[in-house]
């Protein structure tokens, strides 16, 4: 039987499309200008993907990118009768389960080395990485940092005098050597942070709220803790082993991915409360040394934040709620024993810090 209706023809070869047409007998014979090019088992054939009203079919004892495609409906549903094998590869039911099931298999595995790998690896990698290595990585931190931030170092000599003075106090009460380093940016954040390798940036916001030095003492006692526990370094090896795990999987953040993407999220949060707790340990153990209280670094933060309580899910929160954090230094609060961390004229020039000297 011959089939005079036109039929394109990729040949899996080349990107031309040839027009053909198909002589049916005991196999499907493709022909070009009269000449056989072609031919196709009819076991072998089967369905492939194609637009609607487009039969594309290929052959599996063909070249792999060969298709024909049919436009023709009663050519199409001649061939059709027969290709005993014509859906042989298409996903029944049985096919879309397996497929699904996969996925979620998949699914899972990636959430639970999300979950749990990754932050287990985090924790054993961190304390093999030379500090050379964490303080290149930091110096990159510190660049984008100064460009998101658009902030300059404030550098008054009185003020930076007396915040030196007071970094060097907490420093050698904290037991942290001399490669923690700290300065004040001019930027109205009421915010401080501690990235890879030791750098400490405390915003200019942070300052003006503060009232007396055990206030901003304790804010940096606590940058100087995640220092101690190289979390910064801890944090980006975890943040980058979740993120390539899911561009691996997915490629991008949208669809399924999103699930292990607020999975991700919702373990940094926890991670990064346990962290930020530790992070306060390290201010009480600090200030008791220098005998002065904690608290009141727990009212700064209550001042700056307000109730945070009722406002959110805590379990997304990064940081302990401000209400338990002061309840935590309150428990902590005892009577000062030593004098004050600064002079009030030492002070006074801190809170000065970014202003230009008079002349």
């Amino acid at each position: 039987m011959a089939a005079l209706a036109p039929v394109t023809w990729l040949d899996g070869t080349s990107n031309r499309r040839r027009n053909v047409t198909l002589h049916f007998d005991e196999q499907c014979r493709i022909q070009e200008a009269g000449d056989t090019v072609a031919s196709w088992r009819y076991a072998d054939i089967r369905r492939a993907d194609g637009p609607a009203g487009v039969l594309r079919v290929m052959c599996v004892s063909a070249p792999s990118l060969s298709r024909l495609e049919i436009r023709d409906p009663a050519l199409a549903a001649e061939l059709a009768t027969r290709c005993p094998s014509l859906d042989a590869d298409m996903p029944g039911a049985r096919g879309v389960a397996a497929i699904v099931g996969w996925s979620a298999a998949a699914l899972a595995s990636i959430g639970l080395m999300v979950l749990y790998v990754v932050p287990i690896a985090a924790n054993r990698l961190t304390p093999l990485i030379p500090y050379s290595v964490e303080k290149r990585l930091g110096d990159v931190a510190d660049k984008q940092v100064k460009v998101i931030f658009d902030g300059k170092s404030c550098q008054n000599p009185a003020g930076r005098a007396a915040f030196d003075k007071l970094l060097q106090t907490l420093r050698i009460a904290g037991g942290i050597d001399a490669t923690a380093d700290a300065a004040v940016i001019a930027n109205p954040i009421a915010n401080a942070i501690a990235l890879p390798g030791g750098k400490i940036y405390v915003f200019e916001g942070l300052l003006d709220k503060a009232e007396n030095a055990d206030e901003l003492a304790g804010v940096l006692a606590h940058e100087l803790g995640h220092v101690k526990n190289r979390d910064g370094l801890r944090n980006m090896i975890y943040n980058g082993g979740t993120s390539f795990l899911i561009g691996l999987l997915f490629g991008d953040i949208t669809g399924s991915s999103a699930i292990i993407f607020a999975s991700r999220e919702l373990f940094q949060a926890s991670h990064s409360r346990e962290s930020e707790r530790s992070a306060d340990a390290s201010t009480i153990e600090i200030m008791h040394k220098l005998g002065r209280s904690p608290k009141p670094m727990g009212e700064f933060l209550l001042r700056i934040t307000g109730k945070e309580k009722g406002k959110g899910l805590s379990l997304m929160s990064s940081h302990p709620f401000s209400e338990d954090r002061l309840a935590r230094m309150t428990e902590e609060d005892r009577k000062p024993s030593e004098p004050p961390l600064l002079t009030p004229a030492e002070w006074a020039a801190l809170k000065a810090i970014c202003k230009t000297p008079k002349t």
